[in-house]
């Protein structure tokens, strides 16, 4: 599971039927300081998510199919399962 945030969006006219009717977005990883990475995931949206928003993200499949509802097995990895209003990240004291 990870933050992340939305980049775009993924568009297939022909794909696995898991997908039918659902929306596929580009996510790319955050730092705990908020700024991006180099990875990222293209997501099944469960939430209504768009293009800006800092979501979580759940990027193990049998547990993502859950989330949407669909069991047994699946080209479906990584799943946004909710959006981010906001992140406190307690200070570290050093020893």
């Amino acid at each position: 599971m990870y933050i992340g945030r939305v980049t775009g969006t993924v568009v297939s006219t022909i794909q696995h039927p898991l997908f039918d009717g659902r929306k596929l977005l580009l996510v790319t990883r955050l730092n705990l300081d908020g700024s991006e990475t180099d990875t990222y995931d293209i997501c099944v949206d469960a939430v209504q998510a768009g293009v800006g928003d800092v979501v979580l993200v759940l990027d193990e499949g049998g547990s993502a199919r859950q989330i949407i509802g669909k069991r047994g097995t699946g080209p479906l990895r990584a799943v946004i399962m909710g959006i981010v209003e906001q992140v406190d990240i307690a200070e570290q004291r050093k020893a």
